[in-house]
């Protein structure tokens, strides 16, 4: 028979026993998904989701460790990215990363998993968020910029290039966008001198035919606009510029490295580390509709000198001086 003290033992011990199961039991694995415009070799990628990862770390998330985080390629392509959208989706992660014109399929596919975003130019006119301070949906990030950064874009070309007198603005026709990019540019041309004509941005051949007929014309110039599509076909808009001889201006730094003449932009490395601290936000508990949609804090002037030399311009000191980068 048993005793009180062996009873009172055997009970105590069941019934911390659960409690300490519990303790041992290892943290619950969370899940992101990311959705990525970048190609498998595009050297920006590992750039940016590095960034992304490290400033995870430092947060106390680890891939493969407490997290898990699937990956999906669009290439820019609109059949691409509803397809991976929606697979991202059915993979029921805790959250997930969009960037630029893949939130718009992101959005399509759930309104109810949480979606942090980066480089979308205007979250409001494009429906993402109800509004900037209070996004009131499942999604919220950071901005790419403002539209006048176009003014900007611009004003940097005929500083770089002063006797342009005729700019083509290569922009997206699908996106809201595309179109407040060029007004911008446009609200300035008369002020400095340049008439400016847009080209759209729905395929390559489109592009190459608009840009051949109007560098036929003297005195050109041109400017891209910021375009999930211009990203990745950066390196045939490059070529095409230089083919052609005109100077042109980027939205982002990555243009300049490749080759082209002249960027202005936000740093998006810098984005992908911000993202990383709503990320940790929204795995600890906060919605996307109480964070508020942020513009970004750091920007690029970038000159890449070789190619000054190959179009026969020669940059002025101010400008020289002004840059964050210089590519020789």
């Amino acid at each position: 028979m048993i005793g009180r003290r062996e009873f009172i033992a055997l009970v105590g011990g069941v019934a911390v026993w659960p409690l300490a199961a519990r303790a041992q039991q290892p943290e619950r694995v969370r899940r992101i998904g990311v959705l990525l415009p970048f190609a498998e070799g595009d050297p920006e990628g590992p750039v940016r989701t590095s960034a992304f990862l490290k400033a995870l770390q430092q947060l106390g998330w680890t891939d493969g460790s407490n997290l898990r985080i699937d990956y999906r390629r669009t290439l820019g392509d609109a059949e691409r990215t509803r397809r991976y959208a929606t697979e991202l989706v059915a993979l029921a992660p805790d959250v997930i990363l969009g960037i630029g014109a893949n939130v718009a399929a992101l959005l399509q596919a759930t309104r109810s998993v949480p979606i942090v975003f980066v480089a979308v130019p205007d979250p409001v006119g494009a429906g993402f968020v109800e509004s900037l301070a209070r996004p009131g949906g499942n999604a919220s990030g950071f901005t790419t910029f403002e539209y006048s950064i176009g003014a900007k874009w611009l004003e940097l070309l005929k500083e770089i290039a002063p006797g342009m007198k005729r700019a083509a603005v290569i922009r997206s026709t699908e996106e809201a966008a595309g179109t407040a990019q060029f007004a911008a540019v446009q609200a300035v041309a008369p002020a400095l001198g340049v008439e400016v004509s847009p080209i759209g941005m729905r395929d390559m051949p489109e592009i190459e035919r608009a840009t051949m007929a109007f560098a036929r014309g003297p005195k050109g110039g041109l400017i891209v606009t910021a375009n999930a599509f211009g990203f990745v076909h950066r390196e045939l808009i490059i070529a095409l510029a230089a083919r052609h001889q005109l100077p042109a201006v980027y939205p982002q730094r990555l243009f300049t490295t490749d080759g082209g003449l002249i960027s202005y932009g936000p740093d998006f490395a810098d984005q992908y580390r911000r993202a990383a601290g709503y990320v940790d936000r929204i795995l600890k508990g906060e919605k996307p509709a109480d964070l508020p949609v942020q513009a970004p804090t750091k920007y690029e002037l970038v000159i890449n000198l070789k190619t000054a030399k190959a179009l026969g311009l020669t940059v002025p000191d101010s400008l020289l001086a002004r840059a964050d980068e210089v590519i020789e």
